[in-house]
């Protein structure tokens, strides 16, 4: 961008004196300097819709410099206010995740450090209810977890039993049913004894290997802001 520098020092022949060559204003003077306005002329931007080239830069401490990053209004902003509204959504601690990249975050978003996180684990919320989860970057679980294969069996033995009932007798023989002649009192008869044998059993369940209780997961980068 060109500025306007006279090339003719006009006000200085007001004190020469008169027939003095220099006193007079020539034409080529005139020529020289609207052809120098021109060009600084042309080389600036207009009030309205101007459109810039190369790379424009904002001057320090006016309303069209670096604004602060809740700065909502109409106010033209720098690459800089850019990098402060990032580095304030990403403050120190946070946690950015990319589902594709392994690029560090430092590069991609050129702010702050940056150090790969949680490598084979997954987040869990903040609870300050339970032991496990109150205290930030508190770890746990196991990976290795082992569900043994196993059978549960429930056995019900009977050892033996009898039946008695009631008969009578006649000579020392069993008598008739409803009794009959020459039957002698009442007396109790029993059964031989014996065993029913039953027995109850569930099949194997479980699974013996491990990795088997993830629950569903999805693996991405994680980094932690650091600095």
């Amino acid at each position: 961008m060109s500025d306007y520098t006279k090339s003719t020092n006009f006000a200085t022949k007001d004190n020469l004196s008169s027939g003095n060559a220099l006193k007079i204003v020539k034409g080529a003077e005139i020529d020289t300097e609207f052809n120098n306005i021109a060009t600084a002329i042309s080389t600036k931007a207009d009030l309205s819709s101007p459109t810039f080239t190369g790379t424009p830069t904002l001057p320090t401490g006016t309303v069209a410099t670096t604004q602060s990053y809740g700065n909502s209004s109409t106010a033209l902003a720098t690459t800089a206010f850019v990098q402060a509204a990032l580095s304030a959504i990403y403050p120190v601690g946070s946690i950015y995740t990319n589902a594709t990249s392994s690029t560090n975050p430092g590069t991609s978003l050129g702010f702050g450090t940056w150090t790969a996180f949680g490598a084979g684990r997954v987040m869990v919320g903040f609870n300050s209810g339970n032991a496990l989860f109150d205290t930030a970057e508190e770890t746990g679980g196991s990976a290795d977890a082992i569900t043994v294969s196993h059978t549960h069996t429930a056995t019900v033995t009977d050892p033996t039993h009898q039946h008695t009932f009631a008969g009578r007798t006649s000579n020392g023989g069993y008598g008739p049913p409803g009794g009959g002649a020459n039957l002698s009192d009442a007396t109790t008869l029993t059964t031989s004894a014996a065993s029913t044998g039953i027995s109850v059993s569930n099949s194997t369940t479980g699974s013996s290997g491990t990795n088997a209780n993830y629950q569903p997961y999805i693996t991405v980068y994680m980094w932690k802001r650091t600095a």
